[in-house]
């Protein structure tokens, strides 16, 4: 019995579409006074959108919550919509 030789496995680099997008753009920590990015973050009635849902990575997750959070102390987004 002869053994066949199998390809090297090559590893492919991490898909640019399946990453965070504050990742891609290499952004450490999002602003509190980003109010664009951050409505985009959130759903109609104020609520945060899920990290599946949003596509953030953990960090970037934790570091929406905090900055939402902030910004609604602030008085620069409403609790509630």
């Amino acid at each position: 019995m002869q053994r066949t030789r199998s390809k090297p496995k090559q590893f492919a680099r991490y898909p640019e579409q399946n990453r965070c997008r504050f990742c891609r753009a290499r952004i450490p920590e999002i602003d509190y006074k980003d109010l664009a990015t951050l409505a985009k973050l959130t759903t109609g009635q104020g609520k945060l959108y899920s990290r599946k849902r949003s596509g953030n990575c953990s960090r970037h997750q934790q570091s929406a919550k905090t900055a939402i959070k902030l910004a609604r102390f602030m008085g620069l987004m409403p609790y509630v919509d």
